[in-house]
């Protein structure tokens, strides 16, 4: 992974539909998207655009029919920048864009006070699938199968601090297609860019967690703040 340049705050406002000219209040980023998923929470990760490595993730309640920022915090992309989704090719540093829910969490550590969501702790044993030829593809496995090569899947012990907290997103996961991916989590920074996941502070990802209702059904829209992969067409 390349190193990231130094991350810029974006604030909350700064991710708010045009309206402030007209001397209207704003409205909040999820009120201008196609779909936000169905349920009342919502986390968007921004990018200015498709070749950066950097932007911002808010998370959303919605509350009583408003959309309501809970959070907000620098966020990381992969090294390849982002491309949409369905066209993403396994290997290539790209973050996928799209909305996609969040199956569940994991960690080298245990799951913050407070976490409601699925959380699996990780040991010596588990895996992330990414062998093609696998019929673990793009799975969590513990331990690894054997149709599943080492040398082609994730060790997630190895990544103690970027796995410190993770929530999964569900890119490529209900109905894997061999070849576009896997493995794509929000998790904890590590030294730069990542390998196509979105990255966060640790202070951040431990609020997430908190933060997430299983029963709310939580999504995670990525994209860009114009263009064929902008957030607002999800």
């Amino acid at each position: 992974m390349r190193p990231a340049a130094v991350l810029a705050l974006v604030c909350v406002s700064c991710l708010a539909l045009p309206g402030a000219a007209s001397g209207r209040d704003p409205a909040p980023l999820p009120a201008g998207m196609a779909d936000t998923g169905g349920g009342s929470q919502l986390i968007v990760a921004q990018a200015p655009d498709t070749g950066a490595t950097e932007g911002t993730l808010t998370w959303w309640d919605l509350r009583d029919g408003q959309w309501v920022p809970a959070g907000s915090a620098p966020a990381r992309f992969g090294a390849g920048g982002l491309v949409e989704g369905t066209a993403r090719v396994q290997g290539t540093g790209t973050t996928p864009t799209g909305l996609y829910d969040l199956p569940f969490g994991f960690g080298t550590e245990r799951a913050p006070a407070g976490t409601s969501v699925e959380y699996r702790a990780v040991t010596d044993g588990s895996w992330w699938c990414q062998d093609n030829d696998s019929r673990s593809y793009n799975r969590w496995v513990d331990p690894l199968p054997a149709d599943c090569r080492a040398a082609e899947s994730e060790h997630l012990a190895d990544y103690r601090e970027q796995y410190a907290y993770v929530l999964v997103i569900g890119f490529n996961y209900e109905r894997p297609v061999r070849g576009r991916g896997a493995g794509i989590f929000l998790h904890v920074n590590g030294q730069g860019a990542t390998s196509g996941c979105v990255s966060v502070p640790r202070d951040a990802m431990e609020r997430i967690l908190r933060w997430a209702v299983p029963d709310r059904r939580p999504h995670i829209a990525v994209g860009t703040e114009a263009g064929a992969t902008a957030v607002t067409r999800y």
